[in-house]
Formats: structure tokens, C-alpha cells, sequence
């Protein structure tokens, strides 16, 4: 039933695989709440997202949803590109230039920091893995020299090593096995910046570079590390006063710092705003800035192909054909990926992901809107056992999105095993079942009049959302770094990793679609159930302390990070990309760095820079 074709041409196991991802949310408008914003709003952060006028391609379209739309917006693969982005000896010629500048052995190791740090925000660091992971071994032995360290440099070395999986032991620097994953920097680096009683010196507040680069080092901060606790209340107080009074460049800085700082960004979101950024800054490079731009086209480009493949696959499948009730968002679904997976070399794994969340909103809607409880209980039971035949009870439009379901979920199995001789069946079932039963259950809730906790609520709503059948596809889709030993760490529980992001998933998607759900008479979400155990009478209330939550589960993220199991980096990032995914998709506030997600996916796929 699904098309194998493919006009990528990706060599990776990444390149033809499929992912579950996220999100369709159980009686939450979910993807679709998300994009249908009808009033356009800027905010602080991507204000300057221009529309180029440039050449022809340039030219804004209109926001696509449905699928036939799409296909007949997007060009065919060898239209997609214009010539003058399709410049492979210039982008040859600025990679060179780059490397050259990245591999100078007397350029100050502060300097090279910045510049790491750059490349990462303008999203073209992967071309240079190799000589970005040889400079952060160098900085994780001392470089530039730890007593000399001033706020700013102590912070930006932190921060990278923390965030490309790296680890400092107390007082020293040291490289702990960054292919697992094991990120731990010791936050006792700052205690220098720090009096007798414990606090920071009130001197440093005049630093301002330094005050927003340790603002920025203290959001990688865990449970426990009290210091770098410590470290964003003094920041962000010494941020605030000081932003009013500051030249107007340093003082946008500031306020899109505080408003969301850059550990939990989406990364190609970043990558557009901060291209646009870059080039107002004084002193930018401008073989750089080019280099950047040209890459955003090209990969633009890369993601133009991979819908048109999604939409082609989507249309061939026929599935909201048959079940007219069926939401037909194969734009939406992409958009999860690019936040999940920003790397162009998980191309497939993109296509494929998309095409799994694409039958997961069907089968979102069966429950939701269309089946009856009995034909729920029906299916159910069929998705348990996995056999062809047991869809022989169903209702023809349940086994339509059944054979749909099995066909897709058997294909990833086999391009896993064919690329790497993992049997995966098991693990890709049982996350599918899991969500199935956990729909079940919101379904008897609804049916019996049951409310429950908020621990149950939320629980459940981490498997509904998608969030654990997500990750475990990704897991082996991408497939590095898989062991025996790793693979035994996926289900029995599933990861906490795994339910930290899945948590601040379900705790954006109550916060961004709670209204529509309560019009609509679903079952109470975190909001309401929260105000009834804690006795809270104001809404506005309970959604601060759902997003304190949100801020405490971050803490727990950044400490799986620690932890001595650790899985595979790959999938480390994946799971902070859904949490960073999440916040992008579902908080729509005015003023917001969310407020226009529809402008997003414009700059995202559609408008070249």
C-alpha cells in the first residue's frame, strides 16, 4: 500500500524509514489547533522574518493544509531548486573558507568557542562534526585556561560542552564518551564568580555579555545543581534592569534571551531568525552569512522534495478517500518531523515519520469523532493481537485504517532489519498497542463519566500523545548507537527520558488547546484538573503553575542526561526536540515567539531567504 519510492536517493537507514511521531492527541485539537491561527501576530523573535524578493520562488504562498493543494503547489524534484541557490561550487568554496577559519591553530580558543556557537545557531555545524568535536575536546582539557576564565567564556564553554555531550568533572574538564551521550558538566566552574555566602558578586552584574551567556549556561541545569539555580534568578534580575538602558541591538538580544532562551529553541526556527540576526550584527562574517543562507535554500529545497514524496504517498494510500471524516494534514505531520529531526541527513527518517503520524490522526479521529464505544472496543482488540484476522469484526472503515496501520508498521520493520538485522517487531507494536489501549481508556473515561487524577490524566496522556511510539520508532530508524544492552532500556518502562519530554508534550498541548476542548465538552484537561486538586479558582493561575511544571520537567531532562544508562546522543536530541517541538507548535500568547506558527511554516518550507 505505501510507495517505497523515493526521488531522495539518502543512503542511511534515516533515509527510508518511518516514525510515529506525536501528537495526535486525544480530544485535543492537536496538529490541527495548532496551525489554523487566523490573525497572523509578531512577536519579539521573529519579527523580521521577511519575505525575499529575490527571485521568482521567493514569492509568499498561501498556508497549505490539505494534500491536494500541496502536491500541486510544490514543484517536481527537478524544479524545486533554482539555479542560482543550486550553486554547488560557491557552497563548496564558503564550506572550504570555514573548515580554513575552524582548523587555525592561533586563533583564540574564545573565539573559536563563539564561532562553534555561531555555526550551530545558523544551522550549518553538521558540515563540520569532526573539527567541532576535536576544538570541544581541547576545551574540555582547559581551554582557554579555567583560572583566567571571565563569565561569558566560562558560560559559552559550559554550555557547549554540556549541550554537544560533554563532561566536566569538578574543577577540571573532561570528555566522558560523547557518542553515548553522557552529558555532565560540573556547575562548581561558577563557584569563582561567587562571595563567601554563596551568592554572586554583585560586580558582575556590569557584564552584560557575560550576565546573558551564563543566563543562557543556566538553562542546562538539572535537579540538584543549585548553583546554576542560583545562577538564572541572578541573571535574569541583572538582565531585566539593565535592558532598558542598553543600545538597541544588545537590548533585543536580551529580551528574545529571556523571552526563550536558546536551550529550548526549535533548531530550524532558530536557524531563520538568527540568519536574519546575524546580518544586522556589527562585524558578521560575510562569507558566513552566505554560507548560511545558501545552506537554509538548499535544505528548504531538501524539505520541499521530502512533502511532495509525503503528499504523493498520502494521496496513492487514499485512506481520508475512503474515511471522509479522516483529517487530511500531511503539512502539519511535517512540520513534527523538521522540529524532531532539523539534521538534512534524516531525510527518510522525516518521510517516514510523517507518514506514521499522518495514520496515527486517523486513527486520533476514530476514536474521537467517529467510532462508537463498541467498535472502539472492537478495534482495540484487534490492534492487540496483530493478525490480519482479527480485522475480520471490524467495521469496513476501521479495517481500512487497519491494513493501513499493519502494512506501514511491517515496512519499517523490514528496512530495519534489511539495514541492520534488528528483528523490531516487538518494540513497534507494543508502542502502538500501548497508544491504542491508552485511547481505550480516555474513551471509558468519557463513557462512564469517570474523572481522573491528575497523575493518571497525565500518564496517559504522555502514550496518547504519541510520544513513547514516537521515540521508539525513532530509536531504531535512526539507529545509532544501538546496542543489546540499550535496547533492553525501551520498554517495561519506557525511558524517563522518554516521559520527560512526553510530559511537557502533553502540558503544552493542554495549554495551547484547552479552550476549544472545553467548548466542545471533552474530558478536563491538566488545567481543570489541577485547579480542582489544588483548590486554584483562576484559570490564568493554574496555567502559571502548569508551566512551572513544564519547567521542572525540563530540570529532569537535562538531568537524563546524566544518568548512567544513558541511550544512544541521537535519540537524546530527538527527545528535547519534541519537548522544543511542543512549545513551538502549541503556545500561541501574544508577543509570543510562538504567536504565528502559520508564518512559521511559510519561512520554514516555503520562503527562501
Amino acid at each position: 500500500m505505501i510507495s517505497c519510492s523515493s526521488p531522495l536517493h539518502v543512503q542511511s537507514l534515516c533515509s527510508s524509514k518511518t516514525n510515529n511521531n506525536i501528537i495526535a492527541s486525544r480530544r485535543r485539537a492537536s496538529f490541527s489547533s495548532s496551525l489554523l491561527i487566523t490573525t497572523p501576530r509578531t512577536c519579539v523573535c521573529m519579527a523580521s522574518l521577511p519575505v525575499s524578493q529575490s527571485s521568482s520562488s521567493s514569492t509568499a504562498t498561501p498556508f497549505v493544509l490539505d494534500n491536494n493543494s500541496i502536491l500541486k503547489f510544490i514543484p517536481q524534484p527537478r524544479q524545486v531548486v533554482p539555479p542560482e541557490v543550486d550553486d554547488n561550487n560557491r557552497l563548496t568554496e564558503l564550506l572550504e573558507t570555514a573548515q580554513r577559519t575552524l582548523q587555525q591553530e592561533s586563533s583564540n580558543p574564545t573565539d573559536k568557542m563563539k564561532l562553534i556557537d555561531t555555526l550551530q545557531r545558523l544551522g550549518v555545524a553538521y558540515h563540520f562534526e569532526e573539527d567541532i568535536n576535536s576544538l570541544l575536546q581541547g576545551f574540555s582539557n582547559g581551554q582557554p585556561n579555567e583560572n583566567e576564565d571571565d563569565p561569558f567564556t566560562t558560560s559559552l564553554r559550559f554550555r557547549l560542552l554540556r549541550h554537544n555531550g560533554y563532561h566536566v568533572s569538578t574543577g577540571t574538564l573532561a570528555l566522558l564518551i560523547p557518542p553515548v551521550g553522557a552529558i555532565y558538566v560540573d556547575p562548581d566552574v561558577f563557584k569563582k564568580f561567587m562571595d563567601k555566602n554563596g551568592k554572586f558578586k554583585e560586580s558582575l552584574g556590569g557584564d552584560l555579555m557575560g550576565m546573558l551567556s551564563l543566563y543562557e549556561a543556566s538553562h542546562l541545569g538539572a535537579n540538584g545543581e543549585d548553583i546554576l539555580s542560583e545562577a538564572m534568578k541572578f541573571t535574569e534580575t541583572k538582565l531585566k534592569e539593565s535592558a532598558a538602558h542598553v543600545a538597541p541591538q544588545i537590548r533585543r538580544q536580551i529580551l528574545q534571551s529571556l523571552e526563550l532562551p536558546r536551550h529550548l529553541r526549535m533548531a530550524r526556527l532558530e536557524s531563520r531568525r538568527y540568519i536574519e540576526e546575524y546580518g544586522r550584527e556589527s562585524g558578521h562574517n560575510l562569507a558566513l552569512l552566505e554560507l548560511a543562507k545558501l545552506d537554509y535554500n538548499n535544505v528548504q529545497s531538501l524539505h520541499q522534495l521530502e512533502l511532495a514524496e509525503i503528499s504523493r504517498w498520502w494521496k496513492n494510500l487514499g485512506l481520508v478517500d475512503k474515511l471522509t471524516f479522516a483529517r487530511d494534514r500531511p503539512l502539519e505531520c511535517f512540520l513534527w518531523t523538521v522540529g524532531l529531526l532539523p539534521e538534512p541527513k534524516h531525510s527518510g527518517c522525516r518521510i517516514e515519520l510523517a507518514k506514521t503520524i499522518a495514520i496515527l490522526l486517523v486513527i486520533d479521529d476514530i476514536f474521537d469523532t467517529h467510532g462508537s464505544f463498541d467498535q472502539l472496543v472492537l478495534f482495540t482488540n484487534a490492534i492487540r493481537r496483530w493478525d490480519l484476522n482479527a480485522m475480520e469484526e471490524l467495521p469496513e472503515y476501521m479495517k481500512i485504517c487497519y491494513m493501513a496501520l499493519y502494512n506501514t508498521t511491517n515496512e519499517i520493520c523490514y528496512k530495519v532489519l534489511k539495514e541492520n538485522g534488528w528483528s523490531v517487531l516487538p518494540y513497534l507494536k507494543r508502542t502502538w498497542i500501548d497508544m491504542i489501549e491508552g485511547f481505550m481508556l480516555e474513551a471509558e473515561w468519557l463513557n462512564s463519566g469517570h474523572v481522573p487524577n491528575l497523575e493518571e490524566y497525565i500518564e496517559n496522556g504522555v502514550t496518547t500523545a504519541g510520544s513513547y511510539m514516537a521515540l521508539v520508532h525513532l530509536f531504531f530508524l535512526i539507529g545509532e548507537g544501538v546496542t543489546d544492552d540499550n535496547v533492553k532500556l525501551l520498554l517495561d518502562p519506557y525511558p524517563k527520558l522518554f516521559s520527560c519530554s512526553g510530559r511537557i508534550l502533553r502540558l503544552w498541548d493542554d495549554l495551547g488547546t484547552a479552550k476549544e476542548e472545553q467548548e466542545r465538552g471533552d474530558v478536563a484537561s491538566s488545567i481543570q484538573l489541577f485547579m480542582r486538586e489544588n483548590n486554584v479558582s483562576s484559570e490564568g493561575e493554574a496555567r502559571k503553575q502548569i508551566i512551572e511544571i513544564i519547567q521542572g520537567l525540563w530540570k529532569e531532562l537535562n538531568g537524563e542526561l546524566m544518568g548512567p544508562n544513558a541511550l544512544p546522543l541521537p535519540i537524546i536530541k530527538t527527545s528535547f526536540n519534541m519537548a522544543r517541538t511542543s512549545q513551538v507548535v502549541y503556545q500561541h500568547d501574544e508577543d509570543s515567539y510562538f504567536s504565528s506558527v502559520d508564518s512559521y511554516v511559510q519561512s520554514l518550507f516555503f520562503t527562501p531567504i
